[in-house]
């Protein structure tokens, strides 16, 4: 299944071939040649996201004595998720941060991550989704077809509800509408858990519940605070219904073409960011809910065997395939481990 931009990425991705490669090239010190690999992302500089990964750039240019560089574009410089996505595939940028519906639109097996209660938390998500036992051939399965490989997770976090009014077990959901993502997924656990799912642009959501057209929102306590729906939406319950995840992806060709030496320091440095990244989301979730209490908002435990039950129907219906299954299972298993 070959990824189609839609509008003006054809022109996006077009301009951009001028001007960039996957793998950039320029003389470092001592004469070697430097490879300055590009990466995509759609969070701004201050973003858990954003630090971690200069980090690992800065990390990764020492270790290689300025061979490797990698160069963070924020705030969707270089188009959105989808567009990023495609210029990766087409070896025009070398990296890029894509949430898991992005991938599970190119292999239905992605799905299995993107799951209601398939991880209990964060360090349960990075164990797994980092695991070369459980994710190897996942991620090199879009190889030939699209030419990127997956390297490992970011987390998102927890997400949880948040409504206008309080929410302890699905029954408090009746008709309450929340807003969900454009996902069929999606649409079902929100209805599972008791809600009206109502899909939604992201930048309509405040506004939307100001006025009443929505009763509340999923998401994780970061974003809960840093686009103030607490203002709107002072109920969160801490539902814990999905862990979120972005995965970092890079062109198939740029992999292969490191030297060895450097191939083994982006790999390992890598795997310094996801954790770095895991800390930095921890503190900025911690001030999140601190800012979120200060502002007026209640925070609410629920009744977790009652949502659990609610959202276990979703398996059966979206795990469609024996394969899809096994890596749930394996998923599942990890957190007993």
């Amino acid at each position: 299944m070959r990824i189609t931009p839609a509008g003006g990425a054809f022109a996006l991705a077009a301009a951009l071939t001028l001007t960039l490669s996957a793998c950039g090239g320029e003389t470092a010190a001592g004469g070697q040649d430097r490879a300055i690999l590009r990466l995509a992302l759609n969070q701004a500089e201050g973003h858990p996201s954003y630090v971690a990964l200069q980090n690992f750039s800065d990390r990764l240019e020492e270790r290689t004595d300025g061979r490797v560089f990698i160069d963070v574009y924020a705030n969707e410089t270089l188009g959105a998720q989808a567009e990023a996505l495609q210029l990766v595939s087409d070896d025009i940028i070398a990296l890029a941060i894509v949430s898991g519906t992005q991938l599970e639109n190119l292999h239905p097996d992605f799905v299995v991550f993107n799951m209601p209660r398939v991880f209990d938390d964060v360090e349960h998500q990075l164990t797994v989704v980092n695991d070369p036992a459980i994710v190897g051939d996942l991620y090199t399965s879009l190889e030939d077809s699209e030419n990127f490989t997956v390297l490992g997770g970011l987390t998102q976090g927890s997400r949880h509800l948040y409504t206008s009014r309080p929410v302890t077990e699905p029954a408090d959901m009746a008709g309450l509408k929340i807003r969900v993502q454009e996902s069929p997924l999606h649409l079902a656990m929100i209805n599972a858990m008791g809600g009206s799912a109502t899909p939604m642009a992201y930048g309509e959501v405040y506004t939307a519940m100001q006025s009443g057209v929505l009763d509340g929102a999923e998401n994780n306590e970061v974003s809960y605070v840093t686009q103030k729906h607490f203002e709107v939406a002072p109920h969160l319950s801490l539902t814990n219904h999905l862990v979120g995840l972005d995965y970092l992806i890079i062109n198939s060709d740029t992999l292969d073409g490191l030297e060895q030496q450097d191939e083994q320091a982006f790999l390992e440095e890598w795997e310094a960011a996801y954790l770095e990244h895991a800390e930095l989301w921890a503190e900025a979730t911690e001030e999140a809910v601190e800012e979120a209490r200060a502002g007026g908002a209640q925070i609410h435990e629920v009744d977790d065997q009652a949502f659990t039950q609610a959202l276990e129907p979703l398996q059966e219906r979206f795990l469609t395939t024996p394969a899809q299954q096994a890596l749930f299972d394996a998923a599942r298993a990890a957190a007993e481990e």
